[in-house]
């Protein structure tokens, strides 16, 4: 993992996508506990390995480059299982355009086999710390839908508070804010 980008999580690492992991996030997107609350990451294998190579790996490759002052860029970011070095999610951050400034988000997805172990919770105060830490940031977001009870958890578990509901294609979500000060 020399020169690869990771954030300690405790029994997680969060470590930049490779195209290795192209077989894994395929198969994480193509669950139904996935796509149902993320349909824009659903795709075929093909176009899975399109994206990594073309765009997310570039794109967290920008994002490293200008840190601490980043902007619009993203950073995708695999969890992966320390004890086995198995990815089972993904942990991100980017901007969410449908929300007023700052409009910095968080997202991200566990396989349902490691689901309800904490994981997803030691990934996402991973990536928080990190984005409190080392750059810019003062404020971040999440928008979940309100019957994603395990991602509603997850995000009041890091700190976060919802501040209202927000439509999004149709759909309602509870927005949520932290602020880096509340850390």
């Amino acid at each position: 993992m020399n020169n690869v980008f990771t954030i300690d999580c405790g029994e997680v690492l969060l470590r930049e996508f490779r195209i290795e992991d192209v077989d894994a996030i395929y198969e994480l997107t193509s669950q139904p506990e996935v796509y149902t609350f993320l349909p824009d990451w659903r795709s075929t294998r093909e176009q899975r390995l399109d994206w990594v190579t073309n765009y997310e790996i570039p794109s967290n490759k920008e994002f490293l480059a200008v840190v601490p002052h980043i902007n619009e860029e993203f950073l995708k970011l695999g969890i992966i299982l320390k004890a086995t070095g198995q990815f089972i999610g993904f942990c991100n951050t980017g901007i969410k355009e449908e929300l007023s400034e700052p409009n910095r988000e968080i997202a991200y997805a566990i396989s349902t086999q490691y689901k309800n172990r904490g994981f997803t919770t030691q990934a996402v105060k991973g990536l928080i710390k990190y984005l409190f830490e080392n750059t810019d940031v003062k404020q971040l977001n999440a928008v979940v839908l309100p019957h994603n009870t395990a991602s509603n958890k997850v995000i009041k578990k890091c700190g976060f508070s919802v501040i209202g509901i927000v439509e999004m294609d149709g759909k309602q979500y509870y927005h949520y804010n932290l602020h880096k000060d509340e850390c």
